[in-house]
């Protein structure tokens, strides 16, 4: 998703909150870059959202290579680790996005009003589709339409992003803007990225220049929120800093990894960067720096990783709760779609 913002999309009349949205993949071990840039807004938008809506999309998930029963594991995985981290389903809508079939339809009325050039030029595809060695499906060049879809049938204002989603997002507005100028001013909402402040690329620890990833990172830069301790611990130490001699704790475009051990330790501290920097400047170096980040990592994950394994143990109870997101929901998606079936002449008037 993605987008350069001009204006907050309008709040409808009498409404005392903004409507969130926002999708997140069952694929892949979830890792610190998931929980600050993503999973950490998830839980704060509970109480800020009117509602706050969180989508695990297993259908995104096939547009690449996948195993069917891993992919079942991973949304009881991805489900619990929601839970863990505090998401309330009674003060949330949380489901599976296979379980609500509005998406897949609104995706193919929505690729009316698409163009086939801004597809072609998104960079996940070109990245995603170069990485394939056999098959490059057109689920993966319709991945940001149904990410739109995703988003645009709940009318939402507001989309908690990290800061690689930006185009995607531009992309979702664009559809919007233009399917309402075709069809009828105000039948779909235009919605706006929320990135966080603190912590919205989550760079990994041996190559900061890229952001943390499953995919296209290291391993020992990884920072999986499951790991045991002392493996947290151990990839802190291990970072990579740079060369500066006196050690230089501050943060900078000429830092990369020292900027990105700041901004975690701001971010999972709930403070600011600054604040950090100040805090560390009687430092003795930056192994100092390493053990502080390394120490609060922990302290925030261990009892999630308690709540988690108490949450995942009980499938039939992550089954009931998907289920009830997903009833939740669709009742909302559906008169969306019959809106914007009526509106394009789709069936019967």
């Amino acid at each position: 998703m993605a987008h350069a913002l001009a204006s907050r999309a309008p709040v409808p009349c009498g409404a005392v909150a903004p409507v969130i949205f926002s999708g997140i993949q069952p694929t892949g071990r979830k890792h610190l870059g998931n929980y600050i840039g993503a999973i950490t807004q998830y839980v704060a938008g509970q109480d800020r959202g009117d509602p706050a809506i969180y989508c695990i999309v297993d259908l995104h998930a096939t547009t690449v290579a996948y195993d069917p029963v891993e992919l079942r594991e991973r949304v009881h995985d991805t489900t619990a680790v929601l839970l863990a981290a505090g998401l309330d389903p009674e003060r949330c809508i949380l489901f599976r996005q296979g379980d609500v079939p509005e998406h897949a339809e609104l995706c193919w009325l929505l690729t009316s009003v698409t163009a086939l050039g801004e597809l072609n030029r998104m960079h996940q595809f070109r990245d995603k589709s170069a990485a394939q060695r056999e098959l490059v499906s057109a689920g993966l060049l319709l991945y940001p339409v149904l990410q739109a879809a995703d988003v645009l049938a709940y009318r939402a204002h507001e989309v908690p992003v990290g800061e690689d989603q930006r185009e995607h997002l531009e992309l979702m507005r664009n559809i919007a803007e233009r399917f309402n100028t075709r069809f009828g001013e105000g039948i779909l909402v235009v919605p706006e990225h929320r990135i966080p402040e603190v912590g919205a690329r989550v760079r990994d620890l041996q190559l900061p220049e890229r952001k943390m990833s499953t995919t296209g990172g290291s391993d020992q830069g990884t920072v999986y929120l499951l790991d045991e301790p002392a493996a947290i611990r151990r990839k802190f130490k291990r970072a990579v800093t740079d060369s500066d001699d006196p050690p230089l704790l501050r943060r900078g475009d000429d830092k990369p990894g020292v900027t990105n051990l700041i901004d975690i330790l701001a971010a999972v501290r709930g403070t600011t960067p600054a604040s950090v920097e100040l805090e560390l400047a009687g430092a003795r170096g930056y192994g100092d720096l390493k053990v502080a980040v390394g120490d609060a990592v922990v302290e925030r994950l261990v009892p999630l990783q308690e709540r988690f394994r108490a949450i995942r143990a009980d499938e039939q109870a992550l089954e009931a709760v998907l289920a009830a997101g997903a009833a939740k929901a669709r009742a909302t998606a559906a008169a969306t779609l019959a809106d914007v079936r009526a509106a394009m002449g789709v069936g019967p008037p």
